[in-house]
């Protein structure tokens, strides 16, 4: 494969029209404004299921593609062009700065990440370092630059990071997990340690969304992804005051989504963690398992975004079209919606299936029938 070229070979683009950018549909509706249509963009929209991505992975590893910024940004704007959305997300990793903390991190074939040796004890905190994400993790704000460079003016890009608690059930559980039993253990046993390790992490989380939004971010997401397992109470309680503070240091200029799977009975909270003076432009992403019209009046002041079930992309054309004119039905006509998936693209969901809810979602939002 060919070198990658440095930053200083490449010859980019001028900056996008930040006039038309703000004027796209995703940025008006995360400031909950009025717009022709619903925006959409769909997590994992870059991934197993493409052809294109499929290929790529057979030549290089996921280790890196998301450590070279050339195929990091190629993959973030193919899967704009192929599919027609609103929005890109850099293609990355929420587990990168795993590796930085002084963990090792590997991909193993149908098991996921596993993160080596996982953090167990309280005295493994000795083991963690701190983090320079300039120094550590810079590749992903080139891949921000390179793909943002490479898109159109009005598809904004969004950069990621994994939320405090997220990160820390990873390392805890050194992977995946079900039930996430050795996380609550540590976090109810050792609770000094367990609130130790989320401040270290809400710094290196916001740090790294900070450095995304430097590089050309127009709107970050925070992916709470096993937050769903705590009770509201424990999310209060030992969850809460570590995401506040990670999105009290984030730049204000840019919305921010929050999201969390099965996290229902506590939407409030997750609004509640991002504080009025610090994210004007509050957008909280739903899983499938809500209701978006009983979402948007326990939320309030806040835009949402969700949340049609993945596995409805396995079914007939037929049966998408039906369970997303459900969720238009459930959204409403008020602004400040943004349609997405309620998790991310499973990967053996076809490929002309997500091209073709593209097409029904953008028919079925701007009243117009074929």
């Amino acid at each position: 494969m060919e070198r990658e070229k440095s930053d200083e070979e490449m010859s980019f683009p001028k900056k996008p029209d930040e006039r038309i950018l703000k004027e796209s549909l995703f940025l008006k509706a995360c400031r909950r404004e009025r717009t022709d249509r619903a925006p959409l963009w769909l997590m994992r929209q870059a991934g197993r299921f493409m052809k294109f991505y499929r290929e790529l992975r057979a030549k290089v590893s996921l280790r890196e593609l998301c450590r070279r910024p050339d195929l990091s940004a190629e993959v973030t704007v193919e899967a704009v062009r192929r599919l027609g959305v609103d929005a890109a997300i850099i293609f990355s990793d929420l587990l990168l700065p795993v590796e930085p903390l002084g963990f090792r991190l590997e991909y193993t074939a149908g098991e996921g990440p596993r993160i080596h040796p996982p953090l167990r004890r309280a005295s493994d905190l000795a083991r963690l370092k701190n983090v320079d994400v300039e120094e550590s993790l810079g590749y992903v704000a080139a891949a921000v630059r390179r793909a943002r460079a490479a898109l159109p003016s009005d598809v904004p890009l969004i950069g990621f990071s994994g939320a405090p608690f997220t990160l820390a059930a990873y390392l805890i559980e050194g992977g995946g997990s079900r039930d996430f039993v050795r996380t609550k253990s540590f976090m109810h046993e050792e609770p000094r340690a367990w609130h130790r390790l989320l401040r270290r992490l809400s710094r290196t989380a916001a740090d790294l969304l900070n450095l995304q939004i430097r590089a050309g971010a127009q709107a970050v997401q925070v992916f709470d992804t096993w937050a769903g397992c705590l009770s509201p109470d424990h999310y209060r309680r030992f969850v809460l005051p570590h995401s506040r503070a990670l999105f009290s240091r984030l730049d204000s200029s840019v919305p921010v989504i929050h999201f969390a799977t099965n996290a229902g009975g506590f939407l409030e909270a997750l609004l509640e963690a991002m504080p009025r003076e610090n994210v004007r432009r509050p957008v909280i992403g739903l899983d499938w398992r809500v209701d978006i019209a009983q979402a948007r009046r326990r939320l309030g002041r806040a835009a949402v975004m969700g949340n049609l079930d993945p596995a409805v992309l396995l079914s007939p054309r037929a049966n998408i079209r039906r369970e997303a004119e459900k969720v238009f039905a459930s959204a409403g006509a008020r602004p400040g919606y943004i349609f997405n998936l309620g998790h991310g693209v499973l990967p053996q969901t076809p490929e002309e299936n997500v091209r073709y809810l593209v097409d029904v979602v953008k028919e079925i939002s701007s009243g117009k029938r074929k």
